[in-house]
């Protein structure tokens, strides 16, 4: 089942009795329910953009309770029973129980109903604007995972740049969205949407594939020795059953050499760190390297520099922007680069966006800078064609 469907004015979207495998959000559009009931035919009324229909049969697996038919063109989104049934799953066990109790007591008062009444509308329009939050995120959902299969997300490529070899030596991959009607999506807003759910690891998949025929491109380009990309990755994707494995399939089949590909983990909440440590050891031992990303902020702390073996720490960019604040800025700073030199990793320091930010980080004894000085984040094309890095050498030669 696809996750948009188009209906042509008097086209039917399901009927009654029909099994139900999902709900449906209207983006564009109209449909009306109708529901025959002995002779007669009761309507249930019009809904439009931004209303949900069909949500109480697919809660419960249920036959479609109405006929759902375009009134004009109409565009909806699927919202499927996996979907929901995960977020659920994932919700406080109170609001499950009070969901499934809900949903057997209106279809045990509907099912009291004398033949000849009239059903209660399955679907109503929605006024409550805490509803109309929601009913906009389930929207983002869809249109997230129809652009994860349409293949519109874009990935971009940040440059980092090497201070000891005065060039740009690896990139961070950054996934972009560009949503028709609205914009760009905040990527701040989308991410956190997919580790929600399991979505976040099909998007996950999507920027290792394209950070892979990347590479691939560069060395087919003759590009030696091929630049390091990062990709990032949650620790809910690293040990995802079989994750580890798929990640160094890929490496191998794409013929990379070690170091090529670069995983940086995040993370929302507190690691697992049995299972990360045994994902992380085995992709190592693939050549692939691990850095530990945004250090210095929520639950990246030093717990994990302990217990996991990085070969990189990335120093989040609000420690650069602030280290010239006063001494006791710029000393939080020395004691992180002392800190990670000490455990065997290289620095790499985000958020640099001044020369005087990078000379201080240079006298540290921090190796790699990223950040607006270095480059922002690059369309593939410019990654492919070499400007990006020319553009870099300029900026680091002054």
């Amino acid at each position: 089942m696809g996750i948009r469907r188009d209906l042509f004015a008097g086209e039917v979207l399901y009927r009654q009795g029909e099994p139900s495998d999902c709900a449906w959000l209207i983006e564009q559009g109209a449909i009306e329910l109708a529901s025959v009931q002995g002779r007669r035919t009761i309507q249930h009324g019009v809904l439009g953009p931004g209303e949900l229909i069909g949500e109480l049969s697919m809660l419960d697996g249920a036959p479609r309770s109405a006929t759902a038919t375009a009134r004009v063109d109409t565009v909806l989104l699927a919202v499927e029973h996996d979907q929901f049934l995960e977020r659920l799953e994932g919700s406080d066990p109170i609001v499950r129980t009070l969901v499934d109790s809900l949903r057997r007591r209106m279809r045990a008062l509907m099912a009291a109903l004398p033949e000849d009444a009239a059903l209660p509308a399955e679907d109503v329009a929605i006024d409550d604007p805490e509803e109309r939050s929601g009913i906009g995120k389930i929207r983002l959902e869809s249109q997230l995972r129809e652009a994860l299969d349409s293949g519109t997300l874009e990935v971009r490529y940040q440059p980092i740049h090497d201070m000891h070899a005065h060039a740009v030596r690896s990139y961070e991959a950054l996934v972009r969205w560009q949503l028709p009607g609205r914009g760009p999506v905040s990527p701040a807003e989308f991410i956190k949407l997919a580790e929600e759910t399991s979505l976040i690891v099909p998007v996950g998949e999507y920027v290792l594939d394209r950070v892979v025929e990347v590479l691939v491109a560069l060395r087919d380009q003759g590009v030696s020795p091929l630049p390091s990309i990062a990709v990032n990755l949650s620790a809910r994707q690293l040990v995802e059953p079989g994750m580890a494995r798929q990640v160094v399939q890929r490496v191998q089949r794409a013929g990379l050499p070690e170091g090529a590909l670069k995983l940086e983990v995040t993370e929302s909440r507190m690691l697992d760190y049995a299972p990360v440590a045994a994902v992380m050891r085995h992709c190592r031992e693939h050549g692939i390297p691990f850095a530990l990303d945004d250090f210095g902020t929520g639950y990246s702390n030093l717990t994990h520099l302990h217990k996991l073996d990085f070969e990189f720490v990335k120093v989040d960019q609000a420690f650069c922007r602030q280290m010239f604040d006063g001494p006791r800025a710029m000393a939080i700073v020395e004691a992180i680069v002392a800190m990670a030199h000490g455990i065997g990793a290289q620095v790499i320091v985000e958020g640099v966006e001044t020369r005087e930010q990078l000379e201080a980080l240079g006298r540290l004894g921090v190796r790699h800078a990223q950040g607006y000085l270095i480059g922002q984040a690059a369309p593939v094309h410019e990654v492919l064609s070499g400007e990006a890095a020319r553009g870099l050498e300029r900026v680091a030669a002054g």
